[in-house]
């Protein structure tokens, strides 16, 4: 598969690696009255976009790159403050694996599977699809990158009745934001070599991590996260 085909298609919402049950905290935040409206969800992608997107489009980079597995996924756990994510996290990892098993066949990938039973976390897994799909360290940030922002846009329309129109010029408004994302994740990634995953980006959003633990226990919510 060309690796252009391939990006869209790790990149796509309808990927079935389950991302689509989940709202990056979207959910959490209509529910805290903290977003109600396209302003709102703009200021939320963006902040989402350069915090926690950037963590995992570093750790997709550096996977995509050939860095170990453990090394990455322990420090994404150090990254990962509260419980609530990191299940998550590794949720979401062994679904993407179980698919990118079933699109790109590779041993790698099922070694990974054998000696991970609990599953990895998903930016680390999203590295390695990426890897096994013939993508470059840039492409995985990137698709990283844009799910950090693409779900909670695309949960915001259905939790708020928002017009889809307003969620995708959102979405094309952030391609700036997006590419220099995407960049300092690779820069990062490049890092990893010298200084280990100290290299890595640690941007924090502790609301985010507040709010998933109140989702995590709240009952009648319509995204698992």
């Amino acid at each position: 598969m060309p690796a252009a085909a391939a990006l869209l298609l790790l990149a796509d919402g309808r990927f079935p690696a389950g991302a689509h049950a989940h709202s990056g905290g979207a959910e959490a935040a209509v529910h805290a009255g903290r977003l109600t409206g396209p302003a709102d969800l703009a200021a939320f992608c963006l902040g989402r976009l350069h915090t926690t997107g950037l963590v995992a489009a570093a750790l997709a980079a550096a996977a995509c790159a050939g860095h170990d597995p453990r090394q990455l996924d322990e420090a994404a756990d150090a990254r990962t403050p509260v419980p609530a994510l990191r299940d998550t996290a590794r949720r979401l990892g062994r679904q993407l694996l179980r698919a990118a098993r079933a699109t790109w066949p590779d041993p790698a990938l099922d070694a990974l599977a054998d000696r991970h039973p609990g599953g990895l976390h998903q930016p680390v897994v999203l590295g390695l699809a990426a890897r096994a799909a013939g993508l470059t360290p840039a492409d995985a940030a990137l698709a990283a990158a844009y799910e950090s922002v693409s779900g909670p846009a695309t949960a915001v329309v259905r939790l708020l009745g928002l017009d889809p129109l307003d969620a995708t010029a959102l979405l094309a408004r952030l391609a700036p934001d997006l590419d220099t994302v995407t960049r300092r994740a690779v820069t990062a990634a490049d890092a990893v070599p010298e200084r280990g995953t100290d290299a890595l980006p640690a941007a924090s959003a502790p609301l985010l991590d507040i709010a998933a633990e109140q989702h995590a226990a709240r009952s009648g919510r319509l995204f698992a996260s």
